[in-house]
């Protein structure tokens, strides 16, 4: 069940990138505010402690006040900056409740596969994460792929991870997740011996 959080926003008026520029420097992340239900984005600030919060506290939904309406919303993108990895930007999409979402939710690798463990196989995780569709207030922070019962040679696609009833794959099917393989062997080179 996602938890719902209260996002402290406040609308921006400038998009000029000195007054980003400088809305940064003084701690707030700008973002735009797009909704299901309209044609119109909001540009708005939230503080950079804010956000932190947000991010630590694994909710999927935030509940944010803009332009004096209360809204639903969920991360649609967030930016980061390539070198100090702060966020720079956020793009929140505001959401009905009652209508499903189409998602990508991060997977989390469980177990130890047996490939690894007794054979000596190297896990190769080809997918951080997976699409779905659900009600927003079911969109799970985490979705676990039990990957114990893989041998070398193993993989385990899409269609393959058990998702809760109320969640639709929208991943292909056959969109590959995790494998086993076996490790690439270093060739030495061969010496000649001298004589």
């Amino acid at each position: 069940m996602a938890k719902e959080y209260k996002l402290e926003v406040e609308k921006r008026d400038s998009t000029k990138k000195s007054d980003l520029k400088q809305y940064r420097k003084e701690g707030k992340i700008p973002g735009v505010y797009y909704s299901y239900d309209s044609k119109e984005s909001i540009n708005f600030l939230v503080s950079q402690s804010e956000i932190n919060t947000a991010l630590k506290l694994e909710a999927s939904i935030f509940a944010i006040n803009v332009g004096g309406e209360n809204k639903n919303v969920l991360f649609k993108a967030v930016q980061y900056h390539p070198v100090t990895e702060q966020i720079i930007h956020i793009d929140l999409y505001g959401v009905n409740m009652k209508k499903a979402v189409t998602i990508k939710v991060p997977l989390e690798m469980v177990g130890d596969a047996i490939g690894i463990k007794e054979e000596g196989g190297i896990l190769n995780q080809v997918s951080q994460d997976i699409e779905i569709r659900c009600l927003p207030l079911d969109i799970p922070s985490v979705i676990e792929v039990n990957i114990e019962s893989l041998s070398i040679g193993d993989s385990i696609l899409a269609n393959a991870i058990s998702l809760d009833e109320k969640l639709e794959l929208i991943s292909s099917e056959d969109m590959l997740i995790v494998s086993v393989t076996v490790p690439m062997k270093e060739i030495e080179p061969e010496i000649e011996e001298e004589l």
